[in-house]
């Protein structure tokens, strides 16, 4: 039993009672909306010998770098594993295995391969530039859309996504005019591609162009934002524009609010809620009991050890919150991680290991020693995942550390560094005149 989808590929093990329900939870994805999950599970029920069913399930809960949900995606590995399947829904069951096991790198290869052979498999595309931006490879980010893209159509099922992801791509590489473009058409095409909308906030982002970025993301917030599983992070976009600005209070409205109002355990959204508490605590901002709230559901995570992006995070409130039992619980998680096989343990030894050290030398008022890990990891951050925009906490760190440590020089340097890339950024102003003032005193 197999069926043909629009694009002519073949899905073994489905009829058209469970290819429905597939097709839905794609553009579920795709748009970043709904709930594929159980979209999902809906034509698994219909169709339990599905293998692409099965393995969509797995990219899900692969992609959620949790845990438990890693448990999940090995069983959906499992169930896909028996099932009848053409060559190229072979290495989509490989890719999930691999991608399961912590193979992260792996896993891409794969689905680049599929990608190469049928680039018109959304699924290969989209799962594929997850794992990029989770492995921060902004090449790929680029190059695995790019290569597809004259293949696809105006017109064709899922055509905003391609663009969007094109346009993220394109951003991550500093190719800002034609990412801002892509982006926008995709927009146009798919209103609620919330994906697209956080790829045109990058650019934004990036350019230092907060009041063009305020006017895109609250046009029309209800497109990204309702039923939208990406709604935290492009709320959190918005909130960057404000802090570089220097207003407080409607960053902490927005983390109040739709941020981290509703106190979310998902490692995902407590990585936007740490981003942004943590850019206000750099800066001397009161934040109440915010920290003690977030750390709390973080602690649960300590012990992880399973994706050092988000050990960083979890560190940053444990500071926050001045909890030190957590805080030893996730160094000791990171140095078991590093003893592991999988690619975490590269991502933990290079950047997350000293970067989550630093952060935590920081709190501790040791600003110089936070200085001393953060220079050697700033070249190489990406290998650890995150956009140019999540990882520039690291810099403002940096920064910040240097300038409390009282080093002159490398505050000036620092300082002009940010000046040169962000010319029009109120923040770079600050700095540099904070590192000026320490030169004269």
């Amino acid at each position: 039993m197999a069926l043909k989808d629009a694009f002519g590929l073949t899905f073994s093990g489905a009829t058209q009672a469970g290819f429905s329900p597939y097709a839905r939870a794609v553009r579920e994805l795709q748009c970043f909306i709904g709930d594929p999950v159980a979209t999902i599970d809906g034509a698994i029920a219909e169709d339990p010998g599905f293998v692409m069913a099965h393995v969509f399930k797995g990219y899900l809960f692969a992609l959620a770098t949790e845990p438990e949900a890693t448990a999940v995606a090995r069983a959906c590995h499992e169930a896909a594993l028996p099932l009848a399947a053409t060559a190229r829904e072979q290495a989509h069951v490989a890719a999930l295995g691999h991608l399961a096991a912590g193979r992260w790198h792996d896993a891409s290869r794969l689905l680049e391969d599929i990608a190469i052979d049928f680039p018109l498999d959304a699924v290969a595309l989209q799962t594929g530039h997850q794992i990029d931006f989770f492995t921060g490879n902004a090449r790929m980010l680029r190059d695995r859309i790019g290569r597809a893209l004259p293949s696809w159509r105006s017109g064709m099922p899922g055509y905003h996504a391609i663009l969007g992801m094109q346009a993220f791509g394109l951003e991550e590489m500093g190719d800002y005019a034609r990412a801002e473009g892509f982006g926008r058409s995709a927009i146009e095409i798919e209103p609620r591609d919330g994906w697209a909308q956080h790829a045109v906030a990058h650019v934004m982002e990036m350019q230092s162009r907060q009041k063009d970025g305020i006017a895109w993301m609250r046009a029309n917030p209800d497109a990204w934002a309702k039923d939208s599983f990406l709604k935290v992070h492009n709320w959190w976009h918005l909130a960057l524009f404000h802090y570089d600005l220097g207003e407080t209070d409607e960053v902490l409205a927005l983390y109040d609010g739709p941020i981290y109002g509703t106190r979310s355990m998902l490692a995902l959204n407590m990585v936007d809620a740490s981003a942004i508490l943590w850019r206000l605590h750099l800066g001397g901002v009161d934040v109440g009991d915010r920290w003690a709230a977030l750390a709390a559901n973080w602690a649960p995570k300590a012990a992880a050890g399973n994706y050092a992006f988000n050990d960083a995070h979890a560190m940053m409130a444990f500071v926050g919150a001045g909890l030190e039992a957590p805080a030893t619980t996730l160094l000791e998680a990171q140095r078991e991680a590093m003893r592991g096989n999988d690619d975490n343990v590269a991502f933990t030894r290079d950047v997350g290991h000293p970067l989550t050290l630093a952060i935590k030398a920081f709190g501790e008022a040791k600003y110089a020693e936070a200085v001393r890990l953060i220079r050697p990891i700033r070249s190489i951050a990406h290998r650890f995942g995150g956009s140019h925009a999540q990882r520039d906490v690291i810099d403002l760190t940096l920064i910040e550390a240097a300038l409390r440590a009282g080093d002159g020089a490398l505050a000036r340097a620092l300082t002009a560094e940010r000046a040169l890339a962000r010319p029009d950024s109120p923040l770079s102003a600050l700095f540099s005149r904070r590192a000026a003032n320490l030169s004269e005193n």
